[in-house]
């Protein structure tokens, strides 16, 4: 075994250039000298770039991946939560506000969920950004308060912290930078080794792919979800994967405060088939997983039970007011028929778009509506630039819906004064209407289950 006292940054970069396996003491040497800040930055780059070309073995992402996990703190639970604290993750996409239905219901089913979420980058936010739409909300809870807002209500979701998987934030700046972001192995290292410091004891991963994906390709969508269930488990993660369906758009709102809305309209039993499926099959499975139920039908049953009775509607007011949000406005924000524009900001001007000829939806591109809501504010293209959280679009019709010339397709939610005819023009061409019908409405969008 090499003693990581004669180890070279220099030479570990060659050794991967050359297309070497890298041994544990190297890695270990290599990160830990990443957050002692000893590599320099263009060593850094180096390394990442050798990575990419000469790619990583499942050995290199499991030590990479556990290296991250341990270069900062690791969150440590009751012995009493043992195998009852999870977690899903998703690689992102259009209209996704899964984690804001899933998080309260899995917690009224007696789980533990301590989700760690990121803020948005690209056309749409991210589950953090949707809910620092709501007034008050705070995303960043000590140790102490995770603690006790697990035990009292069962989840929370709040952003990294800075001693959270150290590495990973200053490797992931670097990757960004470097054109090395859609690495498989470094994927994976940088979403296990945040899962992993959760301290899980069981995660779904919910990997889409389509047009409106980080991963558009299917057969490396999978690749990347049977890397990170290998990863997990050798983390000791209970483990399983969704390949889900990106190509349309996931329930009917995009954008942030529009997407809380309809996070509240499913735990009230109105959502839309398509992603009240997804949440109940993901809850399913991780119920199953833990032992809660014998079987994942069971265990989608009780999830179900759980928004049909309004148990987890009341653990995300208990969770919305343990992150501080007034009560008042939390119990409000909760009721079936409340006036949201009241509580969460609201887009200034409202336009309809209307279907020029009559047909059955057969198509919503969900790339587009992402693009759209990207370039009316709803998005950022940077870190750390602002973002209008009360524009977005409303689609009226979902895939299977029979429309006549003039039906409305989509409202956009915008603040510009006037919106240009492009924008119009492009969701109209995002909706293919066809005379014949489609076979049936989108109600499934999950591919393919992978443990």
């Amino acid at each position: 075994m090499a003693d990581e006292k004669n180890l070279r940054i220099p030479d570990i970069i060659i050794k991967k250039r050359d297309g070497g396996e890298l041994t544990e003491e190297e890695i270990h040497h290599f990160v830990n000298g990443v957050v002692r800040k000893d590599v320099q930055d263009s060593q850094l780059g180096a390394m990442l770039m050798a990575m990419c070309l000469k790619g990583l073995s499942v050995a290199e992402i499991s030590t990479l991946t556990r290296t991250m996990m341990l270069s900062g703190d690791v969150m440590v639970w009751p012995g009493g939560w043992k195998g009852a604290v999870v977690d899903k993750h998703s690689t992102g996409g259009v209209g996704d506000k899964v984690s804001l239905i899933l998080a309260p219901a899995l917690a009224a089913c007696g789980l533990k969920v301590p989700m760690v979420s990121g803020r948005g980058l690209g056309h749409t936010g991210g589950t953090l950004d949707k809910l620092e739409s709501i007034p008050g909300f705070r995303s960043s809870l000590n140790e102490s308060e995770m603690r006790d807002v697990l035990d009292k209500i069962g989840c929370f979701i709040i952003g990294q912290s800075e001693n959270l998987v150290p590495a990973d934030k200053i490797m992931y700046a670097t990757r960004d930078v470097t054109g090395t972001v859609d690495n498989i192995g470094l994927i994976a290292a940088s979403i296990m080794s945040k899962k992993g410091a959760e301290n899980l004891d069981a995660l779904i991963l919910d990997v889409k792919t389509g047009n409106g994906a980080f991963l558009k390709d299917e057969k490396t969508a999978r690749t990347l979800a049977e890397t990170m269930v290998a990863t997990g488990k050798c983390l000791g993660i209970k483990m399983k994967a969704l390949l889900t369906d990106m190509n349309a758009p996931l329930g009917r709102m995009i954008g942030n405060s529009l997407e809380v809305v309809e996070s509240i309209r499913c735990l009230n039993g109105n959502g839309p088939p398509d992603l009240m499926g997804l949440v109940i099959h993901i809850g399913g499975e991780l119920l199953s997983m833990t032992g809660i139920t014998n079987h994942s039908d069971s265990g989608c049953r009780l999830l179900e039970d759980s928004i049909r009775n309004g148990t987890a509607l009341a653990k995300f007011r208990e969770m919305l007011t343990s992150q501080g949000v007034a009560p008042d406005k939390a119990a409000a924000l909760c009721k079936d028929d409340m006036d949201w524009t009241l509580i969460l900001p609201s887009s200034k001007h409202t336009t309809p778009v209307q279907c020029e000829s009559s047909g059955t939806i057969q198509q919503i591109d969900a790339m587009t509506c992402a693009i759209v809501s990207g370039n009316l504010g709803a998005g950022r293209m940077k870190a750390g630039q602002p973002i209008n959280y009360a524009v977005g679009l409303e689609l009226m019709v979902h895939i299977g819906t029979a429309v006549v010339k003039g039906d409305i397709l989509v409202k956009i939610h915008h603040d510009f004064e006037i919106l240009d005819s492009s924008v119009i023009t492009s969701l109209r061409k995002a909706f293919l209407v066809k005379r014949e019908p489609t076979s049936t409405q989108r109600t499934n969008v999950v591919i393919d289950v992978i443990s």
